[in-house]
């Protein structure tokens, strides 16, 4: 193959690949509706980008009721394939945090330490978060929370979500996922989940609401999922705040 059209299609394939870190785990169609090629190509790259441990197939993720035959099949980076999208810091990053915890006696102690470093961190993207929300009406705070995201590189977007994803069928008032398709820190939260508790925390509080993470990257899921309901902004009372908590603490974690 000439050494140009070697470099284009190189060129194609990371635009696959960057495709599915913007839109997270994908199929062979959207990707080829996406990107305007055709699925025989879209599914030639990623053969490629399989072959290289930079995509895995995984079933398609189905919130609510599935349907009869067998999950779409779609395609989501590796961590190998997250590796080549800024993740140049992590072992630093760990290691200042382990530090910290050390630091502070370890223990319950030491995670406590971590926990507040986590808050401290993102002090100051909450105050641009809340000016981008100040004057949205609520029904827009998603989007315009997932704009915010997106800015700051974690590919967010914001879709409507059926009634059943926020708890059991039939209990849920519905309402919206916020999805983030990119995380910087996602090797690092893994081995510190205050960095996704201290980030859950955040988005209760923007919103005004009760929030729940249904998937982390952090835990092996292609997409940060968060479910924001359909609910009237949070007041100051203690059964608000012990729902936030409860909701922090399973941050960084799968749902049960």
């Amino acid at each position: 193959m000439p050494a140009q059209q070697d470099e284009q299609q190189h060129g194609t394939r990371n635009k696959v690949a960057r495709s599915i870190l913007d839109h997270g785990p994908s199929t062979a169609a959207e990707l080829a509706s996406r990107l305007g090629l055709t699925q025989a190509a879209v599914r030639r790259h990623l053969d490629t980008l399989l072959g290289e441990g930079v995509v895995e197939p995984r079933d398609k993720r189905v919130y609510g009721s599935r349907g009869r035959g067998r999950p779409a099949k779609v395609f989501a980076l590796t961590d190998g394939g997250r590796d080549a999208f800024d993740q140049h810091y992590d072992e630093l990053a760990a290691d200042a945090l382990r530090w910290i915890a050390r630091s502070a006696g370890g223990g319950e102690a030491g995670e406590a330490a971590v926990a507040a470093f986590a808050r401290d961190r993102i002090a100051e993207a909450a105050e641009r978060y809340r000016e981008r929300l100040a004057d949205v009406p609520p029904e827009e705070q998603a989007r315009a929370l997932a704009e915010a995201l997106t800015a700051d590189g974690y590919a967010a977007t914001a879709r409507s979500a059926p009634a059943s994803a926020g708890g059991p069928s039939g209990q849920s008032p519905g309402g919206e996922q916020l999805c983030q398709h990119h995380c910087p820190v996602a090797h690092t939260a893994e081995q510190f989940p205050q960095l996704c508790e201290a980030e859950t925390e955040l988005f209760s509080r923007l919103l005004g609401t009760h929030v729940q993470r249904l998937a982390t990257i952090a835990h092996g899921d292609g997409v940060c999922t968060t479910f924001i309901p359909r609910a009237h902004p949070t007041r100051t009372t203690s059964t608000n705040t012990e729902a936030t908590n409860a909701s922090a603490k399973t941050a960084g974690r799968n749902p049960a």
